[in-house]
């Protein structure tokens, strides 16, 4: 006979059985998986799972929401039931071989009537009085990219200022000095009503309604190749009344560099309103930070040479593009590859696994990443943009270049007679292309004209000029 019970105290999964002591037990998810300390034997034996762990070299946190299959060898697991319980960093279900793990939240907020409750507290709130910061990035599935740089600058510059962040679960790691709000929850509606200023790298959800004194910076997430909002193909007059819904809630848009200035602004109407080209925060530490400190933290020797593989999301899949055998990619080039899914396939698919293959699509900051790296392998994501900051190669693997530019979104200019470096179809081409010592060269006057281009205001200051606008402006205060 097996069991199953919730150790509330210690936040552990403990499931007790008879017979053997089996040999492991853990919980396997889509983006962790934990190996529980087993005790006992003879006639009964003990599985103890942790519900939180530690990644990255950071902190123990709650495991990140999904279903995680409960592996124990040769014990029967279909009897185990455990109705949904609420912790302090999780909440967590088990029914036979499958524990549910969720954002604590209690369930009854999350029934039509419970946030619709929520929702008219939020919407009858005045608010817009607290002297702090929302942050939100990636609508909370991380806390990185432009909000993140941001948040860092302002703690420095305005300690007094309240700094709350938008989470989707506690696995998400906020700044020090922060405070997490788990997005759906009553303390998420209420910040979000009460604070002065918003910062969001994202379109806005959930019924915003700009409170009274309230301001919205949004940050954007990166550079444009691909067209955007109104530009994107084809005639849709829901999706154009969305985006120019959306861009009337925000009163400041940051940009890059101009290019992408002129693009945003037609892209999502944002007219009247202002855009601060300052460069981007987000990339600050690809001119200040230490890139040895990352590489410990991911477990990578200081001499191995690491290829970091970033492709963009499709809109006509789910999951992250499966273009690269990263196992075989390490082999046929001797080095460690890093696979970086988009953050819009954090849900929607798993960890990649193999031989010198380390899957940092839940890495809180593509920016330490992309710092980390020797070179970039990507095909139309914006990080094209980014890590030409640090001048280190890139190659473009591209096998639906025709599709994707043609019919899926199209481009804002010319990929191929413009990219900083080479354009491959294959993976066969595109080891043959790492192995190529003179294509850093015959890249190098497309590479320097790229930079002076897009990367004019990238000098490690970004986030310092928008915090001293922020605070000129009085969003907030000091």
């Amino acid at each position: 006979m097996t069991t199953a019970r919730i150790d509330d105290a210690a936040e552990t999964l403990v499931i007790a059985g008879t017979g053997p002591r089996p040999s492991t037990a853990e919980l396997v998810g889509p983006r962790a998986r934990v190996a529980a300390r087993i005790t006992g034997g003879g006639k009964t034996w003990k599985a103890t799972v942790p519900l939180h762990a530690s990644r990255w070299g950071g902190a123990e946190l709650p495991l990140p929401a999904g279903d995680y299959e409960i592996r124990i060898p040769g014990v029967d697991l279909a009897g185990l039931a455990v109705a949904p319980e609420v912790l302090s960093g999780v909440r967590i279900a088990v029914r036979g071989a499958t524990a549910a793990i969720a954002a604590p939240i209690d369930p009854a907020y999350e029934t039509p009537e419970g946030q619709a409750t929520l929702e008219g507290r939020y919407l009858a709130h005045t608010g817009g009085t607290e002297n702090a910061v929302f942050f939100e990035s990636f609508y909370g599935r991380t806390v990185g990219c432009n909000p993140q740089a941001i948040d860092r600058a302002l703690a420095v510059a305005a300690p007094a200022v309240v700094r709350y962040w938008s989470v989707a679960d506690l696995s998400v790691a906020v700044p020090d000095g922060a405070i997490a709000v788990v997005e759906g929850s009553p303390e998420w509606w209420r910040a979000r009503a009460d604070v002065r200023l918003l910062v969001v790298n994202d379109w806005l959800r959930r019924r915003f309604v700009r409170k009274p004194g309230q301001k919205v910076l949004q940050t954007w997430h990166g550079t444009p190749l691909k067209r955007l909002a109104l530009h994107r193909p084809g005639f849709d007059l829901r999706r154009m009344a969305a985006v120019v819904k959306e861009s009337r809630r925000w009163d400041v848009l940051l940009a890059q560099n101009a290019y992408s200035e002129r693009i945003l602004r037609k892209a999502y109407a944002f007219f009247g309103r202002p855009i601060w080209v300052e460069g981007y925060p987000r990339d600050d530490v690809l001119v200040t930070g230490d890139p040895a400190a990352i590489r410990a933290d991911l477990g990578i020797g200081p001499d191995e040479r690491v290829l970091l593989y970033a492709p963009t999301w499709r809109d006509d899949r789910a999951g992250m593009v499966d273009f690269v055998d990263a196992e075989a990619l390490a082999r046929q080039t001797d080095s460690v590859v890093l696979v970086r899914g988009h953050s819009r396939t954090i849900d929607t698919d798993r960890d990649r696994a193999g031989a010198r293959v380390i899957d940092v699509t839940g890495y809180p900051e593509t920016s330490k990443l992309l710092l980390a790296a020797d070179v970039l392998i990507t095909d139309y994501s914006s990080v094209m943009f980014d890590f030409s900051v640090t001048g280190k190669p890139m190659f473009f693997l591209v096998p639906d270049l025709d599709h994707y530019r043609g019919q899926l979104r199209g481009f804002y200019f010319d990929l191929e007679s413009r990219a900083p470096g080479p354009l491959v179809r294959t993976q066969e081409e595109l080891v043959a292309a790492l192995a190529d010592l003179t294509l850093t060269e015959a890249f190098a006057a497309r590479y320097a004209a790229w930079r002076a281009q897009f990367n004019a205001r990238d000098d490690g200051h970004a986030a310092e000029r928008v915090v001293a606008r922020i605070l000129d402006q009085g969003y907030v205060t000091r």
